[in-house]
């Protein structure tokens, strides 16, 4: 009998995921199962770190509480010292303890820069000194301003005081004056930011970090069959094209104009796979789904679902119903009027731009098979739109007079980005940075419900013959799996917050494990994923997809009809039928 010639079976070129029986052995040779038990490990360690460490002035909120109750119940608007006890309680933070400054350094990205790079790197105190010399003058007449306008809104109160809060013109005149302290003492923080400039070195952190990540890391890889010392060998260089596309994004112009680090991290990669090539040595570490799956598990922990109840039904309808439409209306128009030849493409471009971006066409791109390029494809574009609508949005609604709570959920709903939604919130003031970023935080709900529908729909009418059924197996070994972790973390850490109340959640969970923590591994693990992206990708394999201009057909269609569309019922919503919930926030 002659021998027959067995090659080796030719790399997917589809984003993998889990498919045949399940074994036992899954839970630690898929790569979605290790995304999970990783992501849930820092997860772990940062709650061992934080919860047993209150910061001392903790015990002094409910204090703050009081007079902030005793203030709202004698006036009819937030008198001064509402606002000194809420400020007060704000600045307690986990995060302000000595132990949770050196973890944030240690993970701290590069710094703000503006001609030489190395300034996000290091700084002396001389330099620091010199940089906000500058800023001297400016930072004591808006201290002086500031105290000013405390003295003249005491003096407003007072006067309403005397009147016993019943005069309503004296009761206006003092709320105009208080908010006008308010605006001067956040100018007076941020010019005293600007003068007070510290000194750092960045460099031995970052060092640390790379050997840390590079173990951590590594051991999963070893568990799933990559020999240890291959992925390390290469890990560094990832690490270092993260840090330059960090570099990149704190450059004064890139910040202005809102490149951030995921588009810096993708164009750094591509300029190598695209010239001299992605060295074979550097491939073991070139893992894009398992650095995004495992921060995708981090991301599951900010979702707490107090906060998605707090925005009450206006922002749960935004973001749970123009979302599927948007999303259901772009893949029909892909399909049947510009008619796209990938499916795949199609509908990962349809849910990165609909629900949250990256994450949801990673999810997507999952369940239905996408080829990594279409990935990569939909991802490009909408790091593009982002750094447009970033800008672009905010500026349209201050141009326009819009108000602030429906600017929020108009840039939260439809900002793909996370970062994003929080800078151009904070771009317009602190109702539009809630409202934005809350209605973000519930659409980030819907990666796990799109990747699940889209795993049905794939089996059951995409992929499936006339005529035959599939099994919820199937379906089961579709299903990205670490979106179980992505949902599990949600779930653990909304009883975590329910179980300690409000104020030390936001204390202990939010600026502390969060923010000090799990968020900044997590934008960390995204940026070593963008660089893998464009470490992946030639350009050569786009030529097709790019055919007619339809994927940016598809996407200017659906984004103008979801600005569009999310606008008209986010006023409806916050205006219209629910005007109490807009009053109250």
């Amino acid at each position: 009998m002659a021998e027959i010639d067995v090659k080796p079976a030719p790399e997917p070129d589809y984003v993998v995921i889990e498919s045949g029986k399940t074994t036992l052995s899954d839970l630690y040779k898929k790569e979605d199962w290790m995304a999970v038990w990783l992501g849930f490990l820092i997860l772990i360690v940062g709650l061992a770190i934080y919860l047993p460490r209150p910061p001392e002035k903790a015990a002094e909120i409910p204090k703050y509480n009081a007079t902030m109750k005793e203030e709202a119940a004698k006036a009819p608007f937030k008198t001064i010292e509402w606002h000194n006890a809420s400020s007060a309680k704000r600045g307690v933070r986990a995060t302000n303890q000595d132990f949770a400054k050196t973890i944030q350094s240690f993970l701290s990205a590069p710094s703000d820069w503006n001609i030489n790079p190395l300034d996000a790197l290091y700084r002396n105190e001389e330099d620091a000194k010199a940089m906000g010399a500058p800023f001297k003058d400016a930072a004591e007449k808006a201290k002086a301003a500031a105290e000013a306008a405390l003295a003249n809104a005491k003096v407003a109160q007072a006067a309403a005081a005397e009147a016993g809060f019943k005069d309503a013109s004296l009761n206006a005149a003092a709320e105009k004056e208080i908010n006008a302290w308010q605006k001067a003492k956040d100018a007076a923080s941020k010019a005293e930011g600007k003068f007070k400039v510290k000194s750092f070195n960045r460099i031995p952190y970052l060092i640390g970090l790379c050997i840390i990540l590079a173990i951590f890391f590594g051991i999963g890889k070893a568990i799933m069959g990559t020999p240890f010392g291959q992925f390390v060998i290469g890990f560094p260089v990832v690490f270092l094209l993260a840090i330059l596309a960090y570099m990149a994004e704190t450059q004064a112009l890139m910040k202005y104009w809102g490149f951030g680090f995921p588009l810096w991290a993708i164009v750094f990669g591509l300029l190598i796979s695209n010239t001299v090539g992605t060295p074979k040595w550097l491939q073991p570490a070139v893992c894009t789904e398992y650095y995004i799956k495992t921060g995708l598990v981090l991301l599951g922990a900010e979702i707490l679902f107090n906060k998605i109840l707090a925005i009450g039904k206006p922002g749960i309808f935004i973001a749970w119903i123009c979302t599927p439409v948007t999303l259901i209306l772009t893949y029909w128009f892909g399909q049947r009027i510009i008619k796209m030849p990938s499916k795949t493409l199609n509908i990962t471009i349809s849910s990165d731009m609909s629900v949250c971006g990256v994450s949801a066409a990673i999810a997507t791109a999952a369940a239905c098979r996408a080829k990594k390029e279409e990935l990569t494809l939909a991802i490009g574009l909408s790091m593009v739109f982002t750094a447009i609508c970033m800008v672009g949005q905010p500026a349209f609604a201050k141009l326009v007079g819009m108000p602030e709570i429906l600017a929020g959920s108009w840039m939260g709903s439809t900002i793909d980005s996370t970062g994003a939604v929080a800078a151009a919130g904070a771009f317009l003031g602190q109702k539009a940075l809630y409202v934005a970023a809350t209605i973000k935080m519930i659409q980030n709900v819907l990666i796990g419900v799109v990747a699940f529908a889209v795993a049905v729909y794939w089996c059951a009418r995409v992929e499936c013959a006339p005529g035959q059924s599939v099994s919820w197996w199937e379906i089961w070994y579709r299903f990205p799996k670490f979106v179980i972790g992505f949902i599990a973390a949600s779930i653990v850490f909304s009883i975590i917050d329910q179980s300690v109340g409000s104020d030390m959640s936001s204390v202990m969970i939010n600026h502390g494990v969060l923010r000090g923590f799990t968020r900044i591994a997590r934008e960390w693990f995204f940026a070593l994923a963008f660089t893998c992206i464009g470490l992946e990708t030639d350009f050569r394999e786009f030529g097709h997809y790019f055919k007619g201009g339809k994927p940016i057909t598809l996407y200017v269609f659906g984004q103008t009809f979801q600005l569009c569309f999310t606008l008209l019922v986010g006023y409806i919503m916050f205006y219209i039928i629910f005007p109490e919930v807009t009053a109250k926030i």
